[in-house]
């Protein structure tokens, strides 16, 4: 097994279960054991060979820290990060997702579990100087980024460069005088969407690189939303539009 880490929280713990990690132990608080959820957990990790063990709750905490464990930890390896290339190379259409430098772990995550629910084939996250996915994301995440295929590379601006080089798209979320409104722009596919980091935006060098800059609407006080709502929405937009184009293939194939 390669380095570990410890995983907290029920709906974590679950999906990592069924997901790509290698699992050593299953830590219970004493006196919940019989909690149906946990019950449930504990039935999964002897179902696949996976040690039990019942401790005090105090003896999570201290193993944890200040978390909302839920009384439950689950020993595994580190988070399986994929190469760029498995990323690239399924060529189903599906968009990519590329996060330049986001640094807030509950950003990272609600994007993450976004972009599980719309099923991207992957996300691209910088090596340095950013959030990376850590035990903390995954509970945010509830899970979902124990489905994802994810990438780290020391070059985001490479990155995307081979993405184009493989026939994607580059969709930039980034306001300015040449954005247009994500409703309304044409966006080809298959696509890579880059979402800008909080308060910084997006680096000149990956918005170069854009085929098409998008911005959402605003017709509020408020001028701005955060990198996860804005991401989030955007690749919505693109499941919507992949729905409408799929319902049209099929009526016309009818």
């Amino acid at each position: 097994m390669n380095r570990s880490e410890y995983l907290y929280g029920r709906n974590a713990i679950y999906e990592a279960l069924h997901g790509r990690r290698r699992h050593r132990l299953l830590l219970v608080a004493e006196g919940i054991e019989r909690h149906g959820r946990i019950q449930e957990l504990v039935t999964l990790a002897q179902a696949r060979r996976i040690e039990v063990c019942r401790v005090p709750r105090r003896e999570l905490d201290r193993l944890l820290g200040p978390v909302n464990h839920q009384g439950i930890a689950l020993e595994t390896s580190s988070y399986p990060y994929v190469r760029l290339d498995q990323v690239l190379n399924q060529g189903d259409g599906r968009p990519i997702l590329v996060l330049d430098h986001l640094q807030d772990p509950q950003n990272l995550a609600t994007l993450l579990r976004t972009a599980e629910a719309v099923g991207v084939a992957g996300v691209v996250l910088p090596e340095r100087r950013a959030a990376g996915v850590t035990p903390a994301v995954v509970n945010a995440s509830a899970g979902a980024v124990e489905y994802l295929w994810i990438t780290q590379v020391v070059n985001l601006a490479r990155a995307v460069d081979e993405a184009r080089a493989q026939g994607y798209w580059v969709t930039a979320l980034e306001p300015g005088p040449g954005a247009r409104s994500l409703f309304e722009a044409d966006i080809p596919t298959p696509a890579l969407l880059i979402v800008g980091s909080e308060g910084r935006g997006m680096s000149p060098v990956l918005l170069k690189r854009a085929d098409l800059q998008v911005m959402l609407p605003m017709r509020g006080r408020v001028t701005s939303l955060n990198a996860a709502v804005a991401g989030s929405i955007a690749l919505y937009e693109l499941l919507r539009r992949e729905t409408v184009s799929r319902e049209r293939r099929t009526t016309v194939a009818r």
